[in-house]
């Protein structure tokens, strides 16, 4: 189950850096533009709070890879936590399609994280 939660923590950061290359490089491409249901209108003129979304995603994601790569619960609680909420947040104020996008898999590795939690000696 420990390996489990590694996969899903590594499946976790990956997914936000796919948000951050579809927000920042793909918005105003056809592809962003049918990912995100946009019309080429309104994907110019979001473009640049789109892009300022990814990046934010790219930080979530490095985080995810240093708490993986540190093995610190610490670390993988938070970065897990804030991508909990940021799902949340989304998911009520743009699309409810972000809570199970974003915020349950961050749910599921981080129950998965907290179970598999080393006992106090």
């Amino acid at each position: 189950m420990k390996l489990l939660s590694k996969i899903l923590l590594g499946f976790v950061a990956l997914s936000h850096f796919g948000f951050l290359v579809l927000e920042m490089f793909f918005w105003t491409k056809p592809l962003g533009q049918r990912i995100f249901d946009l019309t080429p209108e309104f994907a110019e003129a979001s473009a640049v709070l789109a892009a300022n979304q990814g990046l934010y995603n790219g930080f979530l994601a490095a985080g995810l890879l240093w708490a993986l790569f540190a093995n610190r619960l610490d670390l993988k609680v938070f970065f897990l936590s804030c991508v909990i909420v940021a799902g949340v947040y989304g998911g009520i104020t743009a699309s409810t399609s972000i809570l199970v996008i974003q915020a349950l898999p961050a749910f599921i590795t981080l129950a998965l994280v907290w179970l598999t939690k080393p006992a106090k000696a």
